[in-house]
């Protein structure tokens, strides 16, 4: 079993959001931004904007998440997370199918700024491979994330998660971090494929699940309830992460509100299973300290 699954004390400064994103439009082209109901998101984003609202949640350390598959991306959010007392983790990409992906994510790790850096994703969801997952190159990389003592996040259409299951069942050196519950559809009576998927999962000691990107819409417990109940019951508060998914999440809901629907879906559990899914699962999973960014942040000198 790997070791970011030993037992220990989960940690209380407050919560983590364990998956946000920042972006700059003239630096980087974002696509996704221009897909039909996205548009409000075509503007800059940056941790400035996050950290009143973050403040106001009382959430103390987040996780920031790549959003292009381009090398460029991770180095500056590495800088961006060594600058900041808010941002305690990066979730970079890397290219899983290069046959340099081990000196690609060491090269990562050595800058000043590089122990920022707690895991990889690919948005699986942009492949039209369905099989994307079950590729002996990305396998390979998928291992090697493992090996540098990184976590992988998946994000992909609940349809793929066969082939997440395989992956996971091939890499079990390698933590992996399930976003978005999956990407189910939020309804009365879960999709019995997803559900099942799920449970399958969950079976792997080295998996993990975000309770995020399905907390802004509907802003209804009785909906997201079902799913959520699924995954609980699944995976376990130990096992069991809040993320915002901001900015996406305020296309139908203000960062206060996600945070607030995730404290009402959670509030029937006990004190110490709210506390690892509002901090102690992401604290533990990602590595980070029991109050504050890394002491790199402050000696750091980001490239």
């Amino acid at each position: 079993m790997p070791a970011e699954f030993a037992s220990g004390p989960l940690g209380s400064a407050g919560i983590v959001d364990a998956h946000q994103h920042v972006w700059d439009i003239a630096a980087h082209d974002q696509p996704w931004l221009r897909l039909p109901g996205n548009e409000p998101l075509l503007r800059d984003y940056g941790e400035a904007d996050l950290r009143p609202l973050a403040a106001a949640a009382g959430v103390t350390a987040t996780v920031v998440v790549q959003t292009i598959a381009e090398p460029q991306e991770t180095p500056e959010l590495l800088a961006t997370a060594a600058a900041s007392d808010l941002i305690a983790a990066v979730v970079g990409w890397a290219d899983l199918q290069s046959a340099q992906i081990t000196d690609t994510i060491a090269a990562l790790q050595d800058r000043p700024d590089g122990d920022f850096l707690r895991g990889i994703r690919h948005p699986v969801l942009i492949e039209p491979d369905g099989n994307w997952l079950r590729r002996p190159a990305v396998q390979r990389g998928l291992a090697a994330v493992g090996v540098a003592g990184l976590c992988y996040d998946l994000v992909l259409p609940a349809a793929i998660l066969p082939a997440a299951i395989d992956a996971v069942a091939a890499c079990q050196d390698t933590v992996f971090v399930l976003d978005h519950l999956g990407n189910p559809e939020r309804t009365a009576d879960p999709d019995e494929a997803w559900t099942s998927a799920i449970r399958r999962l969950a079976e792997f000691p080295n998996t993990v699940c975000k309770l995020s990107g399905i907390l802004a819409e509907p802003v209804d417990l009785d909906q997201l309830r079902p799913c959520y109940e699924v995954a609980l019951g699944a995976f376990g508060p130990d096992r069991l992460m809040f993320g915002s998914d901001w900015p996406p999440c305020t296309l139908t809901a203000g960062y206060g509100t996600v945070v607030a629907v995730a404290r009402a879906l959670i509030a029937d559990l006990s004190p110490g299973e709210q506390a690892a899914i509002l901090s102690g699962t992401a604290r533990r999973i990602y590595r980070l300290p029991d109050s504050g960014p890394p002491a790199s942040a402050v000696s750091g000198e980001p490239s």
